[in-house]
């Protein structure tokens, strides 16, 4: 597999700059300089496996910025160790066969950080918790309007709500855990959080961020409060920290047992609603686990995040393990619990020891034999890992050598002549930038004092220029005011006239109901159940009522049968009825007419027919409706005379065909 590693060393402060060498496939090639801003554009232009450092103490108080800024995938690795348990650069590229020249060159050193990441020497520095928050938001402003601005808000909350659901789905799809917290607005919502239990990589290709359309999605990890290291490969913890089993019940109290590779109980804990990363630093501070085991199977997602963490085997037992035989297990050790957490968790660990015992039993002996017994738990570590036990024991015997060698390290001699000639041209280029230095603050105490006369001749226009400013903003503002005053004179005297008009209209229409020639009609806007429940609510719907909507298109069938229900006396239109409406009306013999017909005077919600006109086209329509049924009824009795004729030739005939027959 082909793997970018970048090798980094601080150069100098004030700026930050670096020296960044690059291994890839085995191929190391010089950068460059970098500041921290380019170097971090770099990064995420490459999108590298590794970033290593020999301390990311160099990094100062911009580490977490830059491991914020880091892309998914991309590790950040302190090749010398964990704290308080670090190495040089120089005897751990001993150690590994590199080849060292120059220490004080940041490239060398920069080079050496690549090379041992390369080999897997290191700690991956973790920054993050297992733990993702992903927010989902309306991706604009609202802003103010009216009817379209409700709309396009109601869509957009909409929108939110279908992208909740899509994440919240593929996460069931993919068996990752999370917690939703929504806030429903207009029958959808405003916003949606996740707090997913997985790591940012776990999500690549699940969740995707979205910006810049109607709906944004935010991706945001959780930051641990401290750094955590976990070593780059087993075997390094191996050799630095002591070997345990650890066994994991994971739920809402998390339980946790730790073994040696003896079989001996090392801790035992509990605790309710405990995060990965608190599991992990209370493992990491008891030793690295080479095992982590659980007491079912399959295996939960929980114990597997632990064991990728520690770069540990997983055990899992053929089958759940039953309370019977976890108790059992117990009074083999003898050991007492304080919950079915810890007792789940001893199971599982101990579990684990038992199937791996006759091994580790056989290491000993071998060790015992060639004494090695000293570092038992190390070999024993490294054949849990699968390396064979001639393997295991070089690897140990190796690692000794270096390490005495390390002790007695004797600085190489230096030939000081060519810092001696640095010095001095350093000393006189800041003799040259000293002259430099003080003929430039000639200049500025020069500039000063032009700048102080120019501030005194401003100061005398100040005051005059300040006066006439005031007075062209107050002129401008009283003419805006004017024009807006004009504005709304003039539409409220358009009002004004509208309104008389109208007032005029209903003076006559009111005169004219009072001595009883005109008829009131009650008005819809449109011919609806809802307008219909509007008219019933507000001024009531009686039979003999007559009816008047303004635009009856769209009705049905249904709403029609419900006025002749009603017993309405008439029904009159702005537009042409449909034709349905039209059917059942007719057939009900319930008068309909336009507006046009009877010369309906309306204003707003008022309207008025006189009553003769009502009257007299209803008579006349339901006259003409009545010679319409008649001549119906009469082609249609004509018709079945006609059909009973034809049918009885037709008999006649048939009789007469039989009687021939028979003769």
């Amino acid at each position: 597999m082909l793997i970018l590693i970048i090798g980094l060393d601080v150069i100098g402060e004030n700026p930050k700059r670096f020296a960044v060498v690059s291994w890839y496939n085995g191929k190391l090639e010089r950068k460059g300089e970098f500041t921290l801003y380019r170097l971090i554009r770099f990064i995420q232009a490459k999108r590298p496996d590794i970033v290593a450092i020999d301390s990311v103490t160099e990094l100062g108080e911009d580490l977490r910025k830059f491991l914020r800024a880091l892309p998914p995938g991309t590790k950040l690795v302190q090749v010398t160790g964990r704290p308080g348990e670090q190495r040089s650069l120089q005897s751990l590229a001993r150690e590994h066969g590199i080849r060292t020249t120059d220490r004080f060159d940041p490239y060398e050193e920069a080079k050496l950080s690549a090379l041992l990441a390369s080999k897997g020497v290191g700690y991956e520095i973790l920054a993050f918790e297992d733990e993702v928050i992903v927010k989902v938001t309306r991706g604009r402003s609202h802003g103010k309007g009216g009817w379209s601005q409700d709309r396009y808000r109601k869509r957009v909350h909409n929108l939110v709500r279908d992208k909740v659901r899509e994440i919240e789905d593929r996460l069931k799809r993919a068996d990752i855990p999370f917690d939703l917290e929504t806030e429903e607005k207009d029958y959808g919502l405003a916003r949606g959080e996740f707090r997913i239990y997985a790591s940012r990589e776990e999500l690549a290709g699940i969740v995707r961020p979205m910006r810049g359309g109607d709906v944004e999605v935010r991706i945001y990890p959780v930051e641990r409060a401290e750094l955590g290291f976990a070593p780059l490969r087993g075997e390094e913890a191996v050799r630095e920290r002591r070997s345990v089993i650890v066994g994991i019940d994971p739920g809402i109290t998390v339980g946790i047992a730790v073994i040696d590779l003896n079989g001996n109980v090392v801790a035992l804990y509990s605790e309710r609603n405990m995060p990965v990363g608190e599991v992990f630093r209370f493992i990491s501070e008891i030793g690295h686990p080479v095992i982590v085991a659980t007491d079912v199977s399959p295996a939960p997602g929980f114990v597997e995040k632990i064991a990728r963490s520690f770069k540990a085997q997983l055990f899992v037992p053929r089958e759940s393990l039953r309370v019977e035989e976890k108790n059992e297990l117990l009074r083999s050790l003898g050991i007492k619990v304080d919950d079915d957490h810890q007792r789940d968790a001893l199971a599982a660990a101990y579990k684990a020891y038992l199937r791996l015992k006759p091994k580790l039993e056989h290491v000993e002996a071998k060790l015992r034999d060639a004494g090695l017994s000293k570092r038992a738990d190390e070999v024993k570590a490294l054949v849990i890992q699968g390396y064979n036990l001639g393997e295991a024991m070089q690897k140990v015997a190796r690692r000794e050598r270096p390490r005495e060698e390390e002790e007695p390290e004797e600085q190489p001699s230096v030939d000081v002549r060519p810092y001696v000639r640095k010095i001095r041209e350093l000393e006189e280029r800041i003799a040259l930038l000293e002259r430099e230095n003080e003929e430039l603050r000639g200049i500025i105490r020069e500039q000063r004092r032009t700048i102080e006369r120019l501030e005194r001749r401003i100061a005398d226009y100040d005051e005059e220029v300040r006066r006439k400013v005031l007075r062209e903003r107050e002129l401008e503002a009283k003419v805006k005011r004017i024009e807006v005053l004009e504005k709304q004179l003039r539409e409220a005297k358009v009002l004004i006239e509208r309104l008389s008009r109208d007032l005029v209209k209903v003076k006559r229409m009111n005169v004219v109901e009072i001595r009883g020639s005109a008829v009131p009609l009650k008005v819809l806007r449109v011919l609806s159940w809802r307008e219909l429940e509007r008219i019933e609510r507000e001024v009531g719907l009686r039979r003999g009522d007559v009816l008047f909507v303004i635009n009856p298109a769209g009705a049905g069938k249904a709403i029609a049968e419900e006025l002749v229900e009603k017993g309405i006396k008439a029904l009159i239109t702005e537009k042409p009825l449909p034709g349905p409406v039209r059917e059942v009306l007719r057939e009900a013999h319930v008068p309909f007419f336009t507006s046009e017909e009877l010369d309906v005077k309306r204003v707003d919600e008022f309207a008025v027919v006189e009553r003769e006109t009502l009257e007299r086209a209803i008579d006349e329509l339901l006259e003409r409706w009545r010679k319409e049924d008649e001549e119906r009824e009469t082609e249609k009795f004509l018709k079945l005379v006609e059909e009973y004729r034809i049918e009885r030739i037709r008999e006649l005939k048939r009789k007469a065909e039989e009687e021939t027959k028979r003769s």
